[in-house]
């Protein structure tokens, strides 16, 4: 059956039929990227697919929640940041996955070759350049057309601005907000949910891992997570649940909120499924009928006013755009300066961090070697260096989640300078008579978090703990014969201290690290956004100045192709749609 014939079966074939129109109108254009996004939203609607996403910071279980929504744990989880593209888990009649690699072909991979594209681990940064991934499974929960999501958790992997959120949330029908009461709302979440909030009229608020925390720590919880959603959203959030992913996907201990939170999303695929998918399709046809009617209005200006006029104009917004990128090299300067002191801040904290932690661990540590059982000495080497890996692991995985949780609020208040001058140009554009970047792509969020993931990882130093030299492994049997495991003990010691130094130092250099590359990051999303406005306009006068060059027919030509092209974009919105403003 043809895909024409199957989107006009489904009900909502007229909206997938006008998303269709879309994509042939934006080709026509010259658009490729809003042709595409308009034809996969047409094959979306065909078969009533609706997306759940699941949002939310790093390590709150999302990856989990989703398992145990399933019945079975396909997706990869772990201690590191796992999720690096968003994954959609969608019915099947048998357990498959793709990816789709940056050309836009689907690639068929087995489910256990799936976290070789999707996790951080083996796809740091999405260096493979895969644009999502698709999981197919027979769940019941997912028979009628709904789609969970996977997405990148925030904080040290994912805030809340990143390409691949911005990307993706125009495309969610409902949020699935997973959080916990160790912090209940981090600021990034927050930022991230009020953003997710302006474009889904479904908000469910999951608070997970609550085997974690005591009945008052999660009634605080509940109360601070609705008292902040109702300050930020202006409206109540529709369901708070108290959940253990890990405890449901296991089949242990007490179900808490869990079957009203299936029957909940059971609910939402028999009673509003149908208006979700038909919500999603009108989002999309009046966001893309906007961008693409903003490329014909200026195409047609260009026709319209003299040539000579459109150079000044262009010079205008080359002037702006250098000023932009002046603006951005300062801006530049200063937060060199800026590292400086965050440098010497961080430094500060870890050395705070040392004295707070050293010396407990310290004496930990000298308890534990006082009880080592009694083995030979390559046994007890073996056994005491990795007890002092257990044990500054412990003190220093949890701080590093301290300290980019810091890093994060240290960037914002850098990095919202160099978003407000980024859309204050995009201001300046308009006023100038230039169609705004708001109409063609998204704004720059005013207070952008942490833009590129943790690398860091915890050294243990297998060569020292370990050493693989015959020599040593002889002399430590002889130090164990000899009842002087000591000089083991003196080697454990200096081991516990040197982890500590150079992992907290590795913590206080990815931070920084990270801070930096964000606002490289930063720095290169403003230029995308400016270039945009720039491709866009120069387009325009390149084909009115051909135009021109051949005579006032095909200048006619060229405004009887805008005018068709603009009523067809116009035939395509739904009634209740009012035309973009002009």
């Amino acid at each position: 059956m043809s895909e024409a014939t199957q989107i006009g079966l489904s009900p909502h074939g007229d909206l997938a039929d006008r998303l269709l129109k879309l994509a042939a109108l934006a080709a026509e254009l010259g658009s490729g990227q809003l042709s595409d996004e308009a034809s996969e939203l047409a094959a979306r609607l065909a078969e009533g697919r609706f997306f759940v996403a699941c949002v939310g910071q790093f390590k709150r279980g999302k990856s989990t929640l989703i398992g145990a929504l399933i019945g079975e744990p396909l997706l990869p989880t772990g201690f590191v940041p796992v999720t690096a593209v968003p994954t959609v888990i969608r019915f099947g009649p048998a357990k498959s996955a793709r990816v789709r690699s940056s050309n836009g072909a689907w690639l068929e991979i087995s489910l256990h070759e799936l976290e070789q594209y999707v996790s951080e681990e083996y796809n740091p940064e999405n260096v493979k350049q895969v644009l999502g991934a698709e999981v197919f499974v027979p769940s019941p929960l997912l028979a009628a057309g709904m789609c969970l999501v996977d997405t990148p958790g925030l904080g040290s992997v994912f805030s809340g601005n990143t390409a691949a959120t911005q990307a993706f949330i125009p495309h969610v029908d409902v949020a699935l907000v997973v959080t916990g009461s160790d912090p209940p709302l981090a600021g990034e979440e927050l930022a991230l949910v009020e953003n997710v909030g302006k474009h889904v009229g479904h908000l469910i608020v999951v608070l997970n891992k609550a085997d974690k925390a005591s009945d008052a720590e999660r009634a605080a919880a509940v109360a601070f997570t609705r008292r902040l959603l109702q300050k930020r959203l202006h409206r109540p959030p529709e369901f708070v649940f108290e959940v253990s992913a890990a405890e449901r996907l296991e089949n242990r201990g007490p179900e808490r909120d869990w079957p009203l939170l299936v029957q909940t999303l059971q609910r939402l695929v028999h009673r509003s499924g149908g208006n979700l998918v038909h919500a999603a399709g009108t989002r999309g046809i009046q966001r893309l009928s906007q961008q693409l009617s903003a490329i014909v209005r200026e195409e047609r200006d260009a026709l319209l006013r003299p040539v000579e006029v459109s150079e000044r104009r262009i010079a205008a917004m080359n002037q702006t755009l250098l000023e932009a990128s002046r603006s951005m090299r300062e801006l530049g300067y200063l937060f060199m300066a800026e590292q400086h002191r965050l440098s010497d801040f961080f430094l500060d904290r870890r050395k705070s961090f040392l004295a707070a932690a050293l010396p407990g661990a310290t004496q930990e540590f000298e308890s534990l070697l006082r009880s080592a059982p009694h083995t030979l000495g390559s046994a007890h080497r073996r056994y005491v260096m990795q007890q002092a890996q257990s044990m500054v692991r412990r003190h220093v995985v949890p701080w590093l989640q301290i300290e980019q949780r810091e890093g994060d609020v240290q960037f914002r208040s850098v990095a919202r300078r160099f978003a407000q001058m980024g859309n204050d140009f995009l201001a300046q554009l308009e006023k100038n008579g230039i169609p705004a970047l708001g109409s063609l792509s998204h704004l720059l969020a005013p207070e952008p978090g942490l833009l590129v993931p943790s690398e860091f990882r915890f050294r243990e130093f297998i060569d020292i703990a370990q050493p693989s030299s015959p020599l040593r492994r002889l002399a430590d049997i002889f130090l164990g014969l000899l009842g002087l495991r000591r000089y083991i003990d003196r080697d454990a010691r200096w081991f516990l201290d040197w982890l500590f130094e150079v992992n907290s130092s590795r913590v206080q250099n990815d931070v920084l690290t990270r801070m930096e590359e964000s606002r490289n990051r930063l720095e290169s999303e403003i230029r995308k956004l400016l270039h945009e406005v720039s491709r866009v306009t120069t387009q325009a006068l390149s084909r009115a100045r051909s135009a021109q060059a051949e005579g006032a027919t095909a200048v006619d030509a060229a405004l009887v192709r805008l005018d068709r092209l603009e009523s067809k974009i116009a035939s395509t919105r739904m009634p209740s749609q009012s035309s973009p403003r002009t």
